[in-house]
Formats: structure tokens, sequence, C-alpha cells
């Protein structure tokens, strides 16, 4: 069975759903059948079922909006994709909180030529993970905040929240 539970944060609710204990999706909306629909056939066979608390990703979650902005690096989470998708997930959640880089500099930390910025903005684009996967931390070389799938003001927010935050890592 697939676990949801939906938190409330200052962006907007955030649905997250684990299989095995591992998040498998999570993303800013109160209906966590919206990121359900969006999983593997493979993951869908299993059904939905709402949860009180998911644990250890649930407490994440709360420890990240209350300032540790290392807590959601510290959740297992899998999602679908070719090797070179996931090497670029893998660089992704290497992106230090309240840093960005650009889609180009992304795709060479996965080990791809800078020219492949097109296929970081793709893996950002279907990262059924946010903010776990950050792909919120990735902006557009030509300036600006680009796409995000829950939107710029939910982005905004992430990036002010973890900038606000990212010196007192530093200490």
């Amino acid at each position: 069975m697939i676990e949801a539970q939906t938190l409330p944060t200052p962006t907007g609710p955030l649905a997250l759903l684990a299989h095995e204990g591992t998040i498998v999706a999570a993303g800013f909306t109160a209906d966590p059948h919206e990121m359900f629909v969006r999983l593997s056939p493979r993951l869908q066979a299993h059904g939905l079922t709402r949860v009180e608390d998911l644990g250890h990703a649930a407490q994440a979650v709360r420890d990240y909006l209350d300032g540790d902005l290392a807590a959601l690096d510290k959740v297992e989470v899998e999602q679908p994709g070719t090797p070179t998708r996931h090497r670029l997930l893998t660089a992704l959640r290497e992106v230090p909180a309240g840093t960005t880089i650009s889609y180009a500099e992304l795709a060479e930390r996965a080990g791809l030529p800078r020219t492949a910025a097109r296929a970081a903005g793709s893996a950002c684009a279907q990262n059924l993970i946010a903010p776990f996967v950050p792909c919120h931390r990735i902006l557009p070389s030509t300036g600006g905040f680009g796409g995000y799938y829950y939107g710029t003001p939910v982005k905004r927010w992430l990036l002010t929240h973890e900038k606000a935050l990212a010196p007192a890592l530093a200490l």
C-alpha cells in the first residue's frame, strides 16, 4: 500500500507518499491523489491510503520548516528514470540548501556536458519528490526563477527560507 500524509507548510499543504518507508512522491498539494496518479503503474497497483503520521519523513519536513535545512537529505527517496536521469537527480540532492545553480551546472555535476542543460531541466520538471529532491534550487542561467511545477511563489518561498537560514549552517 502507498501511504499518504498531508502536512501544513507556510506555502501550502505538502502531500507525502511512501511505499515501505521510502518516499516515492511529494508535492505541494492538499490532495495526495494528485501525486499518486503521477506514480508508475507498478506503484499505483499497491493502492493509496491516508495515514496520520509517516514518521521519519513527516518529522523531517517539520524539522526543515523549523530550520534544519539538512533534515530532508536524510530521508530515503526513490523515483523512476533512466540511469542519466538518476545521475541528475542524485546531483540535484547534493546542491546545498541556501544555494542555487544553473541547469547547465547541474548537468556538469552529474557528469554530463554543460550542453545537457535541457536534460537537467527535464529531470527537474519530472521530479516527483519536491522538496526532498530540491529542484527549486535550480535556476535558469538567463535569470529569474524559471518554472516550477508548484508555481513560482512556492519556489520563491523555499529559496527565501533556505537563504535566510543557510548562514546558520556555517556556524
